[in-house]
């Protein structure tokens, strides 16, 4: 039962979390609340089976017992006790049905508030959200744990006090918050597929989850850009299978079994992006679909469109420059026309101060030089990609490499 609850807790638990944050209107006593629920279950339903519907379990025996937490602060402040008096009452009254819009949403347009500092919004969503820990955002803004926590606190406490609302905005507001909003669900997107750190590859929980949510929006708001995210996370969750081998190792996309691909997501992302792509208001996400497209349509690595992936980056550097999207365009310029053509390209934009720590590009530099035989050079980009590396099967293909240019060279395998 503990092993099943555990599994039941990575899967469920943030969804949960969303509906007490809401119920409550406190993160830290939903907080206390969740792993009070959590706890109690691992003592009754070994007893008297699990519930019917184990979530709504969950939530009540949280609600509960965070008013008897209230009940007992109360003894000594009296709004502890006006507010679980509050909280009882409106147990009492039914939930009302449910409409298209679900407490997690509701949740993701909490955090990205505009009330909120953009760095608190997105320390807030991948905490809450994402269900990172505070040291693994602390990596992802490359700050010290210490100074997320205060501003995540300092969020929470924003939210509270100004009395910023659980709903999803209506008619304008909404359209307004829509950029933070994708931007979100993009990054939790992201973390299911490739984790920031650990040792699993992809998260599927996470993104099947991002994904489930991203159709909500798109039936909330059905703009362009919804449907283009949309249909970039089901082009890249459609290779899951492919992406790690039997014992879990990285499988890189020019080794990947196409065949183990998903055409059913395939299917699906490109029907969407067939919609949009011929209206106007599309941008980013729907451009990045169409390069994710691309792949999907080739029959190997090699027999991919190379030209046309390097068009819609261009197209895309454009729209949304960024240094990341020209590593990206420089990568599909070595495959279309060489690695020295493309170390070239990474090498005009390896000064980019965004990119001094960003691990892709040393990965990539590395693999160009390796094409090249520029064996020192190439180790040395491996020894610093390996460095900035944090998901554990990604470091064993880097030391993969380099162990392997070693033996080209020659050299010891130690250090």
């Amino acid at each position: 039962m503990k092993a099943w609850l555990d599994r039941y807790y990575q899967e469920e638990s943030r969804r949960i979390l969303a509906t007490l944050i809401r119920l409550l209107g406190d993160f830290d006593l939903a907080e206390e609340a969740l792993h009070e629920a959590f706890a109690a279950a691992l003592v009754q339903w070994p007893r008297d089976g699990v519930p019917d519907n184990p979530r709504a379990w969950l939530v009540s025996a949280g609600r509960f017992r965070a008013i008897d937490q209230l009940r007992r602060r109360g003894r000594h402040h009296a709004a502890m006790e006006q507010l679980a008096h509050q909280l009882e009452a409106e147990a009492d009254t039914p939930e009302p049905p449910e409409d298209i819009t679900d407490d997690r949403l509701r949740l993701i347009f909490t955090c990205c508030h505009p009330a909120l500092s953009s760095e608190a919004q997105l320390a807030l969503t991948l905490r809450e959200i994402c269900d990172l820990t505070t040291e693994e955002v602390a990596r992802a803004f490359l700050a010290k744990p210490a100074t997320i926590a205060q501003r995540i606190v300092r969020a929470k406490a924003k939210i509270r006090d100004a009395g910023i609302p659980y709903e999803v905005p209506e008619g304008k507001a909404l359209a307004e918050r829509l950029p933070v909003v994708l931007h979100t669900l993009y990054l939790i997107f992201n973390e299911g597929y490739t984790a920031f750190s650990g040792e699993a590859v992809v998260r599927s929980a996470l993104a099947i989850e991002a994904i489930r949510l991203t159709r909500l929006l798109w039936q909330l708001l059905p703009e362009p850009e919804v449907a283009g995210l949309l249909a970039l996370m089901l082009l890249h969750h459609a290779r899951r299978d492919a992406r790690v081998d039997a014992s879990g190792e990285l499988v890189p996309l020019e080794q990947q079994d196409r065949q183990c691909w998903h055409r059913d997501d395939i299917a699906q992302g490109r029907a969407l992006l067939a919609q949009v792509m011929t209206r106007p208001g599309y941008g980013a996400y729907t451009l990045q679909a169409a390069i994710a497209a691309v792949h999907s349509e080739a029959s190997s690595y090699a027999a991919t469109d190379w030209k046309q992936i390097i068009g819609l980056y261009t197209v895309l550097q454009g729209i949304a420059p960024s240094p990341v999207v020209a590593l990206n365009r420089a990568v599909a310029v070595a495959m279309r026309d060489g690695p020295a053509a493309g170390l070239a390209g990474l090498d005009r934009i390896a000064a980019e101060p965004a990119l001094a720590d960003y691990q892709p590009l040393h990965a990539a530099r590395a693999d160009l030089l390796a094409r090249l035989d520029r064996v020192e050079a190439a180790a040395e980009a491996y020894r610093r990609a390996l460095a900035l590396c944090q998901l554990e099967p990604e470091r064993r293909f880097l030391a993969k490499r380099l162990a392997e240019l070693r033996c080209r060279s020659g050299a010891p395998s130690g250090d």
